[in-house]
C-alpha cells in the first residue's frame, strides 16, 4: 500500500524537521521515518473501519424502529443498508479485527461524529435510490459504499479534524490513503468472505529500500547536492530562496542521482508537484526550471547517465 508518492512526502516532512530540529541523528531521523510510514498504513484501517462503524450505527437505530413498529403494528423498516453485504463482510473481516483489537482509540469514541455521518447518507439521495432499487445483490452492495465513501469520506471536513485530533502523522496522509481505501473496496469479492485480504503495508521490500535509500542520501551527500545547485545558477542566493524548495530539490537530486530505473521527467514532476502543496505560490515554476537545468548539467558533466529530452 505504501507507495512512492507517501514515501516522497514523508521524506520531505522528516528531511525538514531534521535539520530544523538541529538533531543531525540519523538514525533516529530514519527510525521516525519507517514509524511516520506505518502510521500511514494504521490510518487505512481506521477508514475502513469507519465504515463498519457507520453500519452498526444504523443497525443500532434499526432496532430500535422494529421495536417500535412492533409495539404499534406497523410495518418494519427495511434493514437493506443495515445488513449491507459488503459492509458485513468487511466488519468480519479477519485481518481488521485483528487491527482494531490492537488499537487504543476506536470510532466507538466518536458516537456523534459516526451518528451524523450515518445520517447524512440516510438524508441522500444515493441511499434512497438503493432502498428503493430492486436490484438486490453483493455487487450493488458494494458499489453502494464506493460511491459513499468518494461522496462522503473522501472530502469531510469533520472527519479531517478528528483524524488530525487522532495524530499528527495523519494531517498529509489522507488524500493518498483515500485513494487505496477506495481501491481495497473494488477489489472485495464476496466468495472469499472473512479471509479477503486486505492490501499489504509495502507491496514489496523494494519499496522500504527506496525510502531508506533516498532518505540517506538525501542528508549524507546535501553538500554534492546542493553544489550542483549552484554550479546551474552562478549568480544563485541560497538565502532569497524559500527553504523548503531548497529540500525539494535535494531530495528531487537524490532521486535522479540514486535511482537510475526512475526518469528524470518523473522525478521533477513529482517534485513539483510536492512543491505546490509544500511552498511558496511561486516555488512549482521555479522548481521545475531549476530541476530541468540541473538535471541537463549533470547529464552534460557525466555525473548522471540518464536520457533527458533535447531542449526545443
Amino acid at each position: 500500500m505504501i507507495n512512492r508518492e507517501i514515501i516522497r512526502i514523508k521524506i520531505v516532512q522528516l528531511t525538514y524537521a531534521y535539520y530544523q530540529n538541529g538533531n543531525n541523528n540519523i538514525d533516529s531521523a530514519e527510525k521516525e521515518l519507517f514509524f511516520s510510514l506505518s502510521k500511514a498504513y494504521d490510518l487505512y484501517h481506521q477508514l475502513l473501519a469507519l465504515i463498519v462503524a457507520v453500519t452498526k450505527e444504523s443497525r443500532r437505530r434499526l432496532e430500535v424502529l422494529q421495536a417500535k413498529a412492533k409495539r404499534e403494528g406497523t410495518i418494519e423498516p427495511s434493514q437493506k443498508f443495515a445488513y449491507n453485504r459488503f459492509a458485513i463482510q468487511l466488519e468480519n473481516n479477519k485481518q481488521l479485527c485483528d487491527f482494531m483489537e490492537t488499537q487504543k482509540h476506536t470510532w466507538a469514541d466518536e458516537p456523534e461524529f459516526v451518528g451524523r455521518l450515518f445520517e447524512q447518507i440516510e438524508q441522500g439521495q444515493m441511499y434512497k435510490d438503493y432502498m428503493e432499487a430492486h436490484e438486490d445483490n453483493y455487487d450493488h452492495d458494494r458499489e453502494l459504499w464506493r460511491k459513499l465513501y468518494r461522496t462522503l469520506i473522501q472530502e469531510n471536513e469533520n472527519l479531517d479534524s478528528i483524524l488530525e485530533e487522532q495524530s499528527l502523522y495523519w494531517n498529509d496522509d489522507k488524500e493518498v490513503v483515500d485513494t487505496f481505501v477506495l481501491k481495497t473496496i473494488k477489489r472485495f469479492d464476496e466468495k472469499n468472505s472473512v479471509s479477503q485480504e486486505l492490501l499489504p503495508e509495502y507491496d514489496s521490500e523494494d519499496e522500504k529500500d527506496y525510502a531508506r535509500k533516498l532518505f540517506r542520501a538525501t542528508i549524507l551527500n546535501a553538500n554534492d547536492y546542493q553544489h550542483y545547485m549552484s554550479e546551474t545558477s552562478r549568480n544563485w542566493d541560497f538565502s532569497r530562496l524559500a527553504y523548503m524548495d531548497v529540500i525539494i530539490m535535494q531530495i528531487a537530486i537524490a532521486e535522479m542521482m540514486n535511482f537510475p530505473s526512475i526518469p528524470i521527467s518523473v522525478t521533477i514532476n513529482e517534485f513539483v508537484e510536492l512543491s505546490k502543496f509544500y511552498s511558496t505560490p511561486r516555488s512549482a515554476g521555479y522548481i521545475n526550471g531549476m530541476l530541468d537545468a540541473i538535471a541537463r548539467h549533470l547529464v552534460n558533466t557525466g555525473k548522471l547517465v540518464k536520457y533527458i529530452k533535447p531542449e526545443e
